[in-house]
């Protein structure tokens, strides 16, 4: 079966794509820094060299240092999907970060979309 054309995209290609949807609505790149720091575990310094190698989606969640335990507390629809029935593992990634960015453009505070 073909992959899904996100999983070869560069998250370098993407990521200016969340900031610019999170300022449109009044949030911050430093929220949706904080976001991928507590979905991945990546730092400044890691998710930059990410950046600047340029991976695509499957090089940049397989070298995630640690996807935080709390991923399975995300739930609701994006793109059409419940993010928690989706059944490929890294589709599943790319969802909960994108409802993870959809819920602070959507003005949620920091506390709840980093279920705390």
């Amino acid at each position: 079966m073909k992959k899904p054309k996100i999983f070869s995209m560069s998250f370098a290609s993407v990521y200016p794509l969340y900031i610019q949807k999170a300022e449109k609505k009044g949030r911050t790149k430093a929220e949706v820094d904080e976001i991928i720091y507590w979905l991945t575990g990546y730092d400044q310094a890691t998710l930059q060299q990410q950046i600047d190698d340029r991976v695509d989606f499957e090089v940049f969640f397989k070298g995630a240092p640690q996807l935080n335990p709390n991923v399975t507390l995300i739930k609701g629809v994006i793109c059409g999907y419940r993010v928690e029935e989706i059944e490929d593992e890294l589709m599943q990634k790319i969802r909960y970060l994108d409802k993870l960015i959809d819920e602070l453009a959507k003005g949620k505070a920091m506390e709840k979309i980093l279920r705390k």
